[in-house]
């Protein structure tokens, strides 16, 4: 099969390229180089996350690798056989232990045997979808599109101490089906959690203040969670707005020097955005369900503005599958996502 070369700089040009050339690989068989991994980041190359992706994918696929260390800018990925079973693997860091997943569901998804895969890293961290996105918006998704497929936390993990761990079980389907989320439906609830792992309770109810009063949350529905055997300090308030298609959840991440106020109303303002549209795609789900809709082979939802994330990731599936994908705009910031 002839190989792809991908240029790891174009798009978005970060791990995310590298990440859904490993997923697509495995499924499709086809071997690819990229080159200019990360070419114009702070740090480029291979980190520790990018690297756990690469030997996570070479371990499910029994696959051939040059170029796989710390650093790297180019790397040559050719895949074998996806085998199911029992599998585990550590960041290291606090780099994103659900990143790595991205790279090798899709393949254990539709492989030929259970898998069970322990990943141990960052499970809460700035610029990527914590775990409560993960198994309460993606998953079920792919549960509407036959998956078997189950995630359990199992230690909080945050920049920059890490030492999360999340568990996910799959059951391969032999064909997903097609997915179609045009409307939202009507809102069914709107609750938040403020997690607080080595810092002051306090912390969690004076944003969980904010999030009540800026999106008339009664308090029943706002809980703080106190982690008390975390690696490290780290805090996160998440806001799920359930409805009768999808639950979004909207993350926001405490940093030093920023006020627990400004934290959770930078999270009101995201949640905010998404509610005053009838899309039920929001647009970190959407960079999300391109890969599975092109397995299926068609699908369709609406979405906000696609972020750089989603228009390289539509690049790069094109690349390794022969589907068509359009992404039009339907009115000021609404698109509509087409693939089949």
């Amino acid at each position: 099969m002839d190989w792809l070369t991908i240029d790891g700089s174009a798009g978005e040009g970060g791990g995310q390229i590298l990440r859904t050339a490993l997923a697509l690989s495995l499924v499709t068989g086809r071997p690819f180089r990229i080159e200019k991994i990360r070419a114009g980041r702070q740090k480029p190359g291979l980190l520790r996350q990018h690297l756990t992706a690469v030997q996570a994918a070479a371990a499910v696929g029994s696959g051939r690798v040059t170029g796989a260390e710390l650093g790297s800018q180019a790397l040559s990925f050719e895949p074998s056989a996806v085998r199911g079973g029992a599998y585990s693997f550590a960041v290291g860091t606090a780099g994103s232990a659900t990143l790595v997943c991205q790279a090798i569901l899709p393949a254990l998804l539709c492989g030929r045997e259970p898998s069970r895969v322990t990943i141990a890293g960052g499970t809460h961290n700035p610029a990527a979808p914590p775990f409560d996105f993960l198994a309460k918006t993606f998953l079920p998704q792919l549960r509407r599109m036959g998956a078997r497929i189950e995630a359990r936390l199992e230690a909080y993990g945050f920049y920059p101490a890490g030492g999360g761990r999340f568990t996910i079980e799959i059951e391969p389907c032999a064909t997903l089906g097609e997915l179609t989320l045009l409307t939202r439906g009507e809102t069914r609830m709107l609750h938040a959690k403020a997690v607080v792992s080595g810092l002051p309770e306090a912390i969690g109810k004076r944003e969980l203040t904010v999030i009540r009063e800026r999106l008339h949350i009664d308090r029943p529905f706002c809980r703080v969670e106190k982690v008390d055997d975390g690696v490290g300090p780290g805090n996160a308030v998440m806001i799920a707005i359930d409805s009768e298609s999808v639950s979004e959840i909207v993350t926001g991440f405490g940093v030093k020097g920023v006020t627990a106020e400004q934290v959770a109303s930078e999270a009101c303002d995201e949640a905010e955005a998404y509610l005053s549209t009838d899309v039920p795609v929001g647009p970190y789900l959407a960079d999300q369900l391109l890969i599975p809709l092109a397995l299926a082979g068609g699908g369709a939802f609406r979405t906000l503005a696609p972020t750089a994330h989603t228009l390289t990731n539509a690049a790069v599936v094109q690349m390794f599958m022969d589907v068509r994908l359009r992404i039009d705009q339907e009115s000021a910031g609404i698109y509509r996502v087409n693939i089949g």
